[in-house]
C-alpha cells in the first residue's frame, strides 16, 4: 500500500540530500584538502545515516580564489580532489549504492582565467568579446554604474589594454558571463550535458537568480535601510543586477536540458523573499525543480516568525511546486552555533518533519559548530576583502570529525582550516554508537521519515499553538502524525492542548517518551521536540 501511495512521486521529492564541502570532507592523499577518493573512502557514512543524495560542491579545474567558484574549465577535475578516473568511480560507487549525485554548477561567472575570457580580454574585436559584460568607462574615466561587488568595491575592473570595464559581482577574478549571448547559453548548455551524460544526477545552479544583469545599465537605487554593520555591497538595493524579469527564461532553457535525461534534478540558489523565490518554479513547473529555500538558515529561531513563515512559503507555492528545507550550508553559520546545541535537535526534527526535501550540511549530523578562525588562519576571500563585519565563511567550512585521532581522522597532514578543540568528543566515531547522541538521533528522524510516507510525501497541516510551541500535522491516506516542538531554551516547559484525543509517541528529542500516550494536552520542557501518530 505504501509503495502505491509514494511511486508518483520522483526521487527527489521524497529522499534527502546531504551536501558536502569537498575541501573539508575526508583528505585521501596526505596534503591536508579532502578529496574525491575522500569522499569515495565516507559513502557509506552517508548511506548508513539513510541519505540517497549526495550533492557536492565545485570540484573543477580553478586557481581557487574563491574556493573553486572560479572555474577555469568546467568539464574537467581540479587535481587537488583527483582525477577524470576518481570521478568516474565516484559516481559509480554512488549508484552501487542506489544514491544519486548532484553537482554544483557554476553559470554565472567564470575565472579570469578560464580560456573564454582570456580570448575575451584580448581585443575588442575577438569573437568572445561578448561573452562577458564590458562596458566603456564613464564619462569621467570612472565605473560604468554603481554596481557593487559581493565582496566588496566596485563590481567593475578596468582593461588598460582595451580601455574597457569588465563586470564582475564577486571577485574581479570571477568575470560574469553576458547570458543574454545564445552563443554563451549554448556552451553552458553543453556544459550540462557532458555532465549528465556521465550519468551526474543533477545541479544546483549557483547564484541562479544573478545570471541576467539590466540591458540599460541603470545604476542601482540606494538601500534606505543601509547602516554601518552592512556589507558594502548593500549600500545599494540589487534592483538592477538581480533577479531580472529575462532570467527566468534563462531558467526554463536550461530546465529543458535537464529534461532531455530521465529523472535528472535542477536547484537553484536563490536569496530572495518567498513572493520572488517561488517565480523560479517558473510557467507550468517549467522552472527550476528546487529553487533553494533558506528561511530557516535566515529567520530569528522565534515559533510564531517560523510558523508564519511556513504558512506563507506553503501558500505561495505554485500548484505542483514541491517545498524544500536548508538549515546551513558552506555559506552559513551552522545550526548548532545559531541556535544552540540542544535546539539543534529541535532543528533537525523540524527539518526531517516539515513538507518537501530537506538538505543536511556535513557535520550537522554530529552537532559540529562554527570554529574560531584567527586573523592570520582567514582564507575566505570575502573576510579578507571585508573584515570585522562577520563575513568570514570560514568557521562553517571547517574539516569534518571522523574520530578521535589526530586532526579527527581528516588527513594524515596539516588540515587546510583548523578543527574544533573538542573533536576528541565529538566525532562520528565516538557518537555513532551513542544513543544519546545527535547522530544517533538524525539516524532515528531519518529512518522515521522513510519509513512513514505522511512524513516523506504527506500533507502538511499548521496546528494553533502559543509562545515558542510550534506544531503541525503531516497526513497520508493511512496514517496522521503530529510533530510539535519548543523552540525556546529558557528552561521553562510550555503546555498546550492538541487537536485529537490520543496518539502515541513515535519519536522525542528527551529520553523515555517513546511509546507513551498523548492526551488532551501536551506537556513539553525547554528544548523538547515530539513526533506522535495520532490514533483517535
Amino acid at each position: 500500500m505504501k509503495e502505491i501511495q509514494t511511486e508518483k512521486y520522483k526521487w527527489w521529492q521524497k529522499e534527502i540530500v546531504y551536501q558536502i564541502y569537498p575541501r573539508s570532507y575526508k583528505d585521501n592523499n596526505g596534503d591536508g584538502i579532502g578529496d574525491l577518493p575522500g569522499i569515495i573512502e565516507k559513502l557509506d557514512h552517508i548511506k548508513d545515516l539513510g541519505v540517497k543524495v549526495v550533492w557536492i560542491s565545485p570540484i573543477y579545474p580553478s586557481p581557487m580564489a574563491d574556493f573553486g567558484y572560479d572555474v577555469s574549465d568546467y568539464t574537467g577535475i581540479h587535481p587537488m580532489f583527483g582525477t577524470m578516473e576518481d570521478f568516474n568511480s565516484l559516481l559509480e560507487e554512488i549508484h552501487k549504492r542506489e544514491m544519486k549525485l548532484i553537482l554544483d554548477f557554476v553559470p554565472n561567472h567564470s575565472s579570469n582565467m578560464h580560456e573564454w575570457f582570456l580570448d575575451s580580454r584580448s581585443s575588442k574585436n575577438n569573437p568572445k568579446r561578448d561573452w562577458y559584460i564590458w562596458k566603456d568607462p564613464a564619462p569621467d574615466g570612472g565605473p560604468p554604474t554603481n554596481w557593487g561587488s559581493v565582496f566588496g568595491g566596485s563590481g567593475w575592473e578596468y582593461d588598460k589594454e582595451t580601455n574597457q570595464y569588465y563586470y564582475h559581482a564577486f571577485l574581479k577574478e570571477q568575470p560574469d558571463l553576458n547570458w543574454r549571448n545564445p552563443e554563451v547559453q549554448e556552451a553552458m548548455f553543453n556544459v550540462l550535458r557532458f555532465w549528465l551524460d556521465k550519468g551526474v544526477d543533477g545541479f544546483r545552479v549557483d547564484v541562479m537568480w544573478h545570471l541576467i544583469k539590466d540591458a540599460q545599465f541603470r545604476d542601482n537605487p540606494p538601500n534606505p535601510n543601509y547602516t554601518e554593520d552592512y556589507s558594502p555591497y548593500d549600500k545599494h538595493l540589487q534592483t538592477y543586477t538581480t533577479d531580472q524579469p529575462e532570467v527566468h527564461d534563462i531558467v526554463e532553457k536550461m530546465r529543458s536540458v535537464i529534461d532531455e535525461f530521465d529523472e535528472r534534478l535542477l536547484i537553484g540558489e536563490i536569496y530572495l523573499p518567498v513572493e520572488q523565490l517561488v517565480e523560479y518554479y517558473g510557467k507550468d513547473n517549467r522552472g527550476a525543480h528546487l529553487p533553494f529555500n533558506f528561511q530557516l538558515v535566515l529567520l530569528p529561531w522565534d515559533a510564531r516568525e517560523i510558523e508564519a513563515a511556513i504558512n506563507n512559503y506553503e501558500g505561495a507555492l505554485p500548484p505542483g511546486g514541491w517545498p524544500n528545507w536548508v538549515l546551513g550550508n558552506h555559506d552559513n553559520s551552522r545550526i548548532a552555533t545559531r541556535v544552540g546545541v540542544k535546539q539543534a535537535r529541535i532543528a533537525a526534527m523540524m527539518l526531517l518533519t516539515l513538507r518537501g526535501t530537506p538538505t543536511i550540511y556535513y557535520g550537522d549530523e554530529i552537532g559540529m559548530e562554527d570554529v574560531p578562525i584567527a586573523p592570520d588562519q582567514v582564507q575566505d576571500p570575502q573576510e579578507k576583502n571585508i573584515p570585522g563585519k562577520g563575513l568570514n565563511r570560514d568557521p562553517e567550512r571547517t574539516p569534518m570529525q571522523w574520530d578521535s585521532s589526530e586532526n579527527a581522522g581528516f588527513t594524515s597532514g596539516k588540515p587546510w582550516l583548523p578543527l574544533m578543540e573538542n573533536y576528541k568528543e565529538l566525532n562520528v566515531e565516538k557518537e555513532w554508537d551513542s544513543e544519546e547522541s545527535i547522530i544517533s538521533f538524525y539516524r532515528k528522524l531519518i529512518a522515521l521519515r522513510q519509513k512513514e510516507p505522511a512524513l516523506q510525501i504527506g500533507k502538511y497541516r499548521p496546528v494553533l499553538t502559543t509562545g515558542n510551541l510550534l506544531a503541525y500535522i503531516r497526513s497520508s491516506e493511512e496514517k496522521k502524525i503530529f510533530v510539535i516542538l519548543n523552540l525556546g531554551d529558557s528552561g521553562e516547559a510550555m503546555e498546550t492542548n492538541v487537536p485529537f484525543s490520543k496518539a502515541i509517541i513515535l519519536a522525542s528529542t528527551h529520553a523515555g517518551r517513546e511509546g507513551k500516550n498523548l492526551e488532551g494536552t501536551v506537556q513539553l520542557e525547554s528544548n523538547e521536540g515530539l513526533i506522535a501518530e495520532i490514533k483517535e
